[in-house]
Formats: structure tokens, sequence, C-alpha cells
């Protein structure tokens, strides 16, 4: 089963925030988490966030009487898109005007348990898989 984390209009630059997603990106989630707080960039207390929210929506998904810690989370996808970009202008020499451009940026970080389920739709799908190996064995 996987959860869904979105962050908007992050006021920072998409490239910046793509310099530590990347460090994250495939990580076991207690794993992605140490990296983030050792991290010293801003962008590294945003996806911190984001990665705690994931977490509590995985569990709120599973019904909230299960707690992450017993599974085995890892960061099945995570991507920094440019959100909507604000235009100022800046006065420059000879009556110019420079533009500024704050530039914001979209998260999306998608979290999977790496085993499957005890009971629910992953632990059939384990099943189903084994069964065919077997199968295969005995040809």
């Amino acid at each position: 089963m996987e959860a869904v984390a979105k962050l908007k209009s992050v006021p920072m630059s998409a490239r910046k925030m793509r310099l530590v997603v990347d460090l994250i990106r495939g990580k076991n989630v207690e794993d992605a988490l140490d990296i983030l707080r050792f991290t010293k960039k801003e962008a590294a207390v945003w996806l911190d966030k984001l990665v705690l929210s994931a977490i509590a929506n995985w569990e709120d998904k599973l019904g909230g009487m299960e707690n992450a810690d017993d599974y085995d989370l890892y960061i099945k996808t995570i991507y920094a898109d440019d959100g909507t970009m604000l235009k100022r202008f800046q006065p420059a020499p000879h009556g110019r005007a420079h533009r500024i451009r704050k530039r914001t940026c979209h998260v999306t970080l998608v979290v999977e348990n790496a085993t499957a389920l005890k009971d629910g739709a992953d632990a059939g799908d384990a099943v189903e898989v084994e069964e065919v190996e077997d199968a295969a064995v005995e040809e």
C-alpha cells in the first residue's frame, strides 16, 4: 500500500529543492529522515515535514491502528516541479528595469511498504506470486 503527500508553493526554486530530493529518493524512511536532519540546506526542513506527513498519511490510510515503525517503509517516488512565479521589477540605471522572478515549487512524495501486509490487498498479491513460483518449480 502506498500513501501520497504533496507540498505546494514552497518559496524556493525547484532546482535548489532537487538537490536535496535526490539525496533521499529510494531510501528507507528512517534513513531519509536522518539524512534530512543532518543536511545544511533550507530544503531539508521542508522535506523533513513532508516525509513525516507521508508517514502519517500511510498510517491513516491503513486504519490508524497500525504503527509505521513495524513496517519497512521507503520513498517510492519523489519529485519537485516548478510552481507559480511571482514577477517583480528592480530599478536599474538609465531608467531601465530588470525583471526579478521569485520562483516556487511543488513537491510530491509517495511512500510504500517494502514488505507485504499481513492481511490486505498487498498480502494477497504476495501469495499469488508465491503460488506461481511453486508451479514453475514443480514442472
